[in-house]
């Protein structure tokens, strides 16, 4: 029925219960004006800022290799006599953890260091007993070409005087031979006068016992003239001959000292190896005794029993280090390894200590702590993920000082800000986080 007439008509709803059911109650208005502000709520949060963030799990480790849990082996073979300590007490650096005894039979002598250093003497001595012998056939070699000097400056003389003996013989036989050829003119002379009866026979036989003389005489020096010829030939033979044999002894104390210098060296090279045999020994007393090498606490005995061998290099004691710098080993996957960059800020979860995360809101996290990426491993390990090491960032809260090495934690590395209904659309696109240290390196790069 339409209402055309300016006539209102009033209608006392109260006494028909159909218009209770069709009017709106208040929990439903109140429901609408709660959804109103909800979706109010929801729709400020979509435009509130968002830090976009890898997350990766890993666990405590500590900055540098040589702070981690260690193995301590054995240098030498041996056998457990006394352990000095036990499982979790501390021990400084330099203190005794356990003493082994010898096994091997080459060592068994308890004066082996005494007996080895008197060897060296021994030897030391030789190399000094060569050295003296050396020393006197050098001068044996130089008495003995001094001496050959001496014996050519005698033959030398000897030729001189032999050459004046010559010269003298030489005169003596021309004088021989004139006074030959002299008897025998006079003898012809004396024949001559004895047929013409002016001589006697007397006085020719007289001058033919003469000639007779004076032939011998001649004779005589030709020998003596032949004589010293002969010499002289001999001395120069004998200069040859001393020289050679000289020469001779020389060569043979020159190979008497070269000898002598041979097993000096040996003796030296003998020296050496006892020496470095003797060092070897020295150092090896040393090691029955294994120390620790850092200040560390005892964790785990690898051989325990008393009387027990261990092998060369077999572990006997894993330690801890006391003093040590903590740092997280997270592992983030390939998509996320181009993000990751040294000097990124980290969040952290330690297992053990409760929080309450917003990894988008790090500001209003609890229970959390930070750190700084250290340092990125180039080369995925065998489960196709990258290794990173995340140190204490030293300006925000101090990490647990009960932390210790092997502790898990979930880590979140710290990209963009970005609005919340960004974040939401990137999620569901499956795009990666905004990379913001491209934009500074870009920014850097323009300003330079």
């Amino acid at each position: 029925m339409l209402q055309i007439s300016e006539n209102k008509v009033s209608v006392d709803t109260s006494k028909y219960k159909a218009f209770d059911k069709a009017n709106l109650s208040k929990s439903n208005v109140n429901f609408r004006r709660f959804l109103l502000i909800l979706f109010s709520i929801l729709f400020i949060i979509l435009f509130l800022p968002w830090t976009q963030n890898i997350r990766a799990k890993g666990y405590v480790t500590t900055l540098t290799p040589d702070q981690r849990p260690q193995t301590i082996h054995a240098t030498i073979a041996g056998r457990i006599e006394r352990w000095y300590v036990r499982e979790g007490q501390q021990v400084r650096k330099g203190d005794t953890i356990v003493y082994l005894s010898e096994t091997k039979t080459d060592y068994f002598d308890p004066k082996l260091l005494d007996r080895t250093a008197e060897q060296v003497n021994a030897k030391e001595n030789s190399v000094i007993n060569y050295d003296g012998k050396a020393g006197a056939l050098d001068e044996q070699i130089k008495q003995t070409r001094t001496e050959l000097k001496f014996k050519k400056e005698q033959l030398l003389n000897k030729i001189s005087q032999n050459k004046l003996k010559i010269e003298a013989d030489r005169n003596d036989l021309a004088a021989a031979k004139i006074d030959l050829e002299t008897e025998t003119k006079q003898l012809i002379r004396t024949e001559e006068l004895f047929k013409q009866g002016l001589k006697s026979l007397t006085d020719l036989e007289n001058k033919r016992l003469k000639l007779q003389q004076t032939q011998a005489k001649q004779v005589v020096f030709e020998n003596k003239y032949q004589q010293s010829i002969q010499e002289a030939d001999n001395l120069k033979f004998q200069i040859s001959g001393i020289e050679g044999e000289y020469q001779g002894k020389i060569a043979k104390s020159a190979s008497e000292k070269f000898s002598t210098l041979s097993d000096k060296f040996e003796a030296q090279g003998n020296v050496s190896k006892l020496k470095n045999q003797y060092s070897n020994y020295e150092k090896r007393a040393k090691f029955y005794y294994i120390t620790a090498p850092i200040d560390c606490y005892i964790t785990k005995a690898a051989t325990v029993g008393i009387g027990e061998t261990v092998k060369e290099g077999e572990a006997i004691v894993s330690t801890i280090p006391s003093v040590f710098d903590l740092a997280v080993e997270l592992f983030i996957d390939p998509i996320d390894y181009p993000l990751a960059h040294i000097g990124a800020p980290v969040r952290f979860i330690f297992d053990g200590w409760p929080a309450f995360i917003f990894s988008g809101w790090p500001n209003s996290s609890v229970g959390t702590y930070s750190g700084k990426v250290w340092a990125i491993d180039n080369v995925a390990n065998e489960k196709g993920k990258y290794r990173v090491i995340v140190a204490p960032d030293s300006s925000q809260t101090h990490w647990p000082d009960a932390l210790r090495p092997g502790s898990g934690a979930n880590g979140f590395a710290l990209l963009e800000n970005v609005p919340v209904w960004y974040e939401i659309w990137r999620q569901l696109n499956g795009f990666p986080p905004d990379f913001y240290a491209e934009k500074a390196e870009k920014k850097d790069g323009e300003k330079k």
